[in-house]
This record gives C-alpha cells, structure tokens and sequence, in this order.
C-alpha cells in the first residue's frame, strides 16, 4: 500500500521507521512517501500561511502551496484525506475499509487550518480520530497510517487481527504469559488445562465481561448467538 503524506512536517514521522510499520516499510508491503509542503511555496522565507480574511487569530495555509505539493505526486485513482476534527471519527470499520485501497494521500494541516478552496478541489474524505483539537494532522495521519497498515496483507500474521479488540465488535479478552505467579495473581486455570473447548469459551466470556463492563454501548451493535446470549445471562447473574 501506498502512503502520501503531504505535510509542513516530515520529521515527525521517523516513529514509523520502528517496530512492526518499520518492518513492513523493510518488506515492501507498505510504503509511506513524506512530501514537505513547504518546498512548494514561492516565497523566498518559505512562508506557507497568511492572515484569514475576515479577521481572526492565527493563520491559514494558502491554497496554491498545498495544491502545488498535491500536483507532485497527483494519482486519480489515489484517495485523499484531510486529517480534521470535522471530519467522520476513525472507527474499525473504517480502518478495514481503508486497507483495501491501494494509495492513500493524506493532507495534514496546520495554524488554523487550510484555506477551503483547495480543500473542496482535492479532498475526498474527511477523518478525525477523535472529538478534540491537535496542533496539526501530523498525529492523527500517524495513527491512521498505524492502524490501517495492520489489515495490509502480510503486515501481521493472518490470525492476529481476528480476536482483538473491535474486530467482532467486542472488546478483548484479557492475556497472560509467564510467569505463573506474579504478585500473589494466578494465570486463570482454564489457560494452564490445554482443554481449547474450554479455553474459547472462557475467553469469548471474558471479552463479553469486559465489553459489558467498559463499552455496553458496543453491545447494541451485535446479533449474538444462542451461546453468548447464555454466556450474557451468566455474567449478569454473578454480579
């Protein structure tokens, strides 16, 4: 998958040099190309904003220098994101929907934003990762480069991605590793018995537990089976 990120910027991204976006990036499955808008201004001191008309605080990036930056790496088949608190929140959904596209441009503004007309001439979707305000798209590109990678084909092991928590609208069961004991706490039985019946089970119960518990909200979304809704009653008549 191709990543083109247009930004004021580009050294923030070096965090996707490390870790599992860092070993893609090494296979070639993903590819994040880091484009400094600033090197398109025609201003000899590099100036990228202005005073907003109307008046205001703060400035605004203009429109020539981030259509200009856009022209250099244009693809039609390419969809482009702004990265914006207006935009739809970043949902689960949404990052598996992403990972089938094959390039995405991501525009990341700053200041107080980007000047509306070249927004409505080049953007396709709007996207937030959450109801607040950063200082620029930088983050929120990161976080969506981050996640939507993770569903690119060869990134993680096939099954990784299965039982996590959204992937089957629920929340996920809680881990253990060794050692056995720490702190007093005991590794559930059920983990040690090597009984997989039983184990699928415990942990399909536990993710319903904690959902229940953390986001019932999530709950409203799933047509459950005959097994969880028995699975539900147990858990709501041990509290």
């Amino acid at each position: 998958m191709q990543f083109d990120v247009l930004t004021l910027f580009p050294e923030m991204f070096k965090i996707l040099n490390e870790s599992i976006i860092g070993k893609a990036k090494e296979k070639g499955l993903i590819n994040v190309n880091l484009i400094n808008i600033r090197d398109f201004s025609k201003d000899k001191h590099k100036k990228v904003d202005d005073t907003p008309y109307g008046g205001g605080a703060g400035m605004v990036m203009m429109p020539d220098v981030v259509y200009d930056a856009y022209k250099s790496i244009k693809d039609e088949k390419a969809k482009v994101i702004y990265m914006s608190p207006q935009g739809k929140k970043l949902d689960q959904n949404k990052v598996e929907e992403l990972s089938k596209e094959k390039h995405i441009i991501l525009l990341c503004g700053h200041y107080e934003g980007i000047d509306q007309r070249v927004l409505d001439e080049i953007v396709d979707e709007e996207i937030s990762i959450g109801d607040y305000v950063l200082t620029g798209g930088e983050l929120p590109a990161m976080v969506l480069i981050d996640s939507v990678s993770r569903y690119v084909d060869g990134v993680l092991k096939s099954d990784s991605t299965k039982e996590e928590s959204f992937s089957q609208g629920l929340l996920e069961y809680p881990q253990y590793t060794r050692p056995e004991i720490f702190k007093d706490r005991q590794v559930p039985e059920v983990l040690l018995s090597g009984h997989h019946q039983n184990i699928e089970k415990w942990r399909r119960k536990q993710s319903l537990k904690i959902t229940l518990n953390k986001r019932p909200d999530l709950l409203e979304k799933i047509v459950f089976s005959k097994k969880d809704e028995l699975l539900l009653n147990e858990i709501k008549s041990e509290k």
